[in-house]
């Protein structure tokens, strides 16, 4: 299966949605808090050209935003 990365911080309610959706679909997922990982912050921008969370990423794609739709689209999840 392809990585999946969520760009997050705790504070954040649709990172807590995105997170709570790969649990519950079962996507194995790294959880990367932006908030105290300057670096991955960094990282995230560089990708992205963006800073806000959550940010999804997904084999090359990023998703900016909890976009349940999309989310699924790229993971070839149908539910």
């Amino acid at each position: 299966m392809v990585s999946v990365k969520l760009y997050s911080a705790q504070s954040c309610p649709f990172c807590a949605m995105a997170r709570n959706f790969f649990k519950g679909a079962g996507v194995e997922f790294e959880d990367i808090d932006v908030s105290k990982d300057p670096d991955a912050a960094e990282e995230m921008v560089r990708k992205s050209g963006k800073m806000l969370i959550p940010q999804i990423e997904i084999g090359d794609t990023i998703i900016v935003g909890f976009d349940e739709e999309a989310i699924k689209r790229e993971l070839g999840i149908n539910v």
